[in-house]
Order: C-alpha cells, then sequence, then structure tokens
C-alpha cells in the first residue's frame, strides 16, 4: 500500500521551523553585537587588557630630509626631453688642452718662445631626455663642440705661428656617478702665414683627423672625477688612428660665490703616431662656479710636457710653464 503525504501537516510544520530560527536569530544577534553598535550614545567599554607589550622608542625615518638636497647625484624628476637644455651630461677634461673651451694663457716654452696660447670655442647641449639639473644632470645627451686653438708667438711680433682647428658632435649618457660618451669629431692643423713667410723651406704638414671617440668617467665624489678615452680615425692624414687619454679632474660642482675655491686637474695623452709616447698637463688654481647656471671660470697654472700641442709640429717636442684662464659653460 503506498504512503499518503499529508501537505497540510507538512506546510505547517515548515513555517513553526522557520518561525523559531528567526526568533533564534535575534537572540543570538542582541547577545553577540559588534563594538561598533552603540546604544544611546554610550561609549562601548570592551574588555580589560591584563597587559601590553611596548617596544623601545623610535622615530620614523623620514626619506625626504634623509636625502640630502646638496647632492647633485640625488634626481627627484622625471626623464623629459629639453631642447637647449643647461649643463652638460659629460663635461669636457679640464686639463685635456684639445677640448673645446674658452681659454688664454701665457706660455714659456723652455728653448723656444714666449707664446700666448688661446682657444676661442664652447661645446654645448642641443638636446636632451633626462633632468633637468645643471649640475650633473641625468640622461641621454646630444652636443655640439667648435674651437680654434691658436698659437701666437709673442717675441715675433703676436705672430700667428699655427692653429688647430676642431668640430665634433658628442653624443653622452649618465647616471649618478656613472658617464659615457660616443661621438665623432674633426681636428686639422695649419701654419700661420707670418710663419711660413719667414720659414719659406718649412714643410707644411696637412694634419688631419676624423675620429670616433668612447669615453667614461666616474665621480668618487660630485668634485672628483676619474676618467678615460679611447679615440680611432678612420679618416687620417699625417696622423695614425688611435689615441688614448686618461685623467683626474677635481673642481666644485656647486655654486661657490665671488669666494671660490681650488681646483686641480691632470691629463695623459698618448697617440700611436708618436710611438705611443705624448704629453702630460698639469694645472693647478682656483675656480668659481655660477650661481644660476653650470658655467666653471678657472684661473691658475699650467705645466706641460710632451709632444707639441700645436700638431703641425706634432714631431717635436716641447715643455711648457704657463699661467692661464679657462671657462667652460
Amino acid at each position: 500500500m503506498r504512503p499518503t503525504v499529508n501537505f497540510r501537516s507538512l506546510v505547517l510544520s515548515l513555517a513553526c521551523t522557520a518561525t523559531a530560527l528567526v526568533v533564534a536569530g535575534q537572540a543570538a544577534a542582541q547577545d553577540f553585537r559588534l563594538p561598533s553598535v552603540i546604544d544611546e550614545g554610550e561609549p562601548y567599554v570592551g574588555a580589560p587588557v591584563e597587559s601590553v607589550v611596548t617596544g623601545p622608542d623610535f622615530e620614523m625615518l623620514d626619506a625626504d630630509t634623509y636625502i640630502d638636497p646638496d647632492n647633485p647625484f640625488n634626481h627627484d624628476e622625471y626623464w623629459h626631453w629639453q631642447l637647449l637644455p643647461k649643463g652638460l651630461v659629460y663635461r669636457s677634461y679640464l686639463a685635456s688642452t684639445k677640448d673645446s673651451r674658452m681659454y688664454g694663457g701665457v706660455n714659456e716654452a723652455r728653448d723656444d718662445s714666449t707664446f700666448w696660447d688661446a682657444t676661442l670655442g664652447a661645446r654645448v647641449g642641443i638636446f636632451r631626455y633626462g633632468t633637468s639639473d645643471y649640475i650633473l644632470p641625468d640622461g641621454f645627451e646630444v652636443d655640439v663642440e667648435g674651437s680654434a686653438q691658436v698659437r701666437l708667438d709673442v717675441p715675433e711680433n703676436v705672430d700667428v705661428r699655427s692653429v688647430d682647428f676642431r668640430g665634433g658632435v658628442p653624443i653622452t649618457y649618465g647616471v649618478g656617478q656613472h658617464r659615457f660618451k660616443t661621438g665623432y669629431y674633426h681636428l686639422s692643423s695649419h701654419l700661420g702665414d707670418e710663419f711660413l713667410l719667414m720659414y719659406p723651406d718649412y714643410p707644411r704638414l696637412n694634419f688631419a683627423r676624423d675620429v670616433l671617440l668612447l669615453g667614461y668617467s666616474y665621480y668618487a665624489t660630485p668634485n672628483l672625477r676619474f676618467y678615460g678615452e679611447a679615440g680611432w680615425a678612420f679618416y687620417s692624414i699625417v696622423s695614425e688612428p688611435w689615441e688614448f687619454q686618461f685623467g683626474i679632474d677635481y673642481a666644485p660642482q656647486q655654486r661657490t660665490g665671488f669666494r671660490g675655491a681650488p681646483f686641480f686637474a691632470v691629463n695623459g695623452h698618448i697617440r700611436q703616431e708618436m710611438d705611443w709616447g705624448g704629453n702630460f698637463t698639469a694645472q693647478v688654481g682656483w675656480a668659481w662656479r655660477a650661481d644660476n647656471g653650470p658655467q666653471l671660470l678657472r684661473a691658475g697654472f699650467q705645466y706641460f710636457n710632451g709632444a707639441n700641442n700645436q700638431y703641425s709640429f706634432y714631431a717635436s717636442s716641447e715643455e711648457i710653464f704657463g699661467f692661464g684662464l679657462w671657462y667652460d659653460f
């Protein structure tokens, strides 16, 4: 016999069960209310805490105050494109006598003459993708350089003895203490008209170089830099392809005001056409960094010894003592 189901009794039983569950849930909610529920504005007082574990007193580190704002290696800005930026990512070597800059000096050459040596030129940035700081900016940069490096013979009516012309396009990259340089430069040497009139039988050398270069510099401190550079001429007349230079620069990076600060620099330059000989330059003196820009003015003494600094006379040697002024943009 099949069992029969009393639907009326089943529905009544389910309704009674649901009612009992609702009542029980409301009672549980009243007994286990969250502390965030406050009755009539009375504050909630939780269970007493028997013990609180505390650590030693200390101050939280504020990174903004920890970072030295006067440290030129600190950059907190995003890299962006800049046209004609201030400063240089990779600066010219202070004691390099063939870099483009403004220079004038009186030099006494042993067993030769008294010269007024001058460099009329500059090196400036064209565009940069990096920071806009002009002291030691980070980023990629393309520069242009150009200069005429002339030698005047003071006892001989200040006649032009010779002049070297240089022009190039350095491409640089730098982050923090590390700086890299590649690029191209052309250099050619020419004798002065007065010198050729005085010595018509002197052989005229068409000394010329078109060079690809690769350099690296490291700032041990913001004021102290070590560097090295290699150059390879893919086209040359008289000269041989390879040259290397290396040295140390010490000069103020921050503004100095009228008081200034000391500087010194040394540079060694060796060349393949000199059978891997070359020249050594040392400079020492006082320097001034601009208040609102990267410009650097230096005044000091210079000592030069080695292959002639005017490449029309590259096969001869000279030893020079002098005093000069140097200006870098």
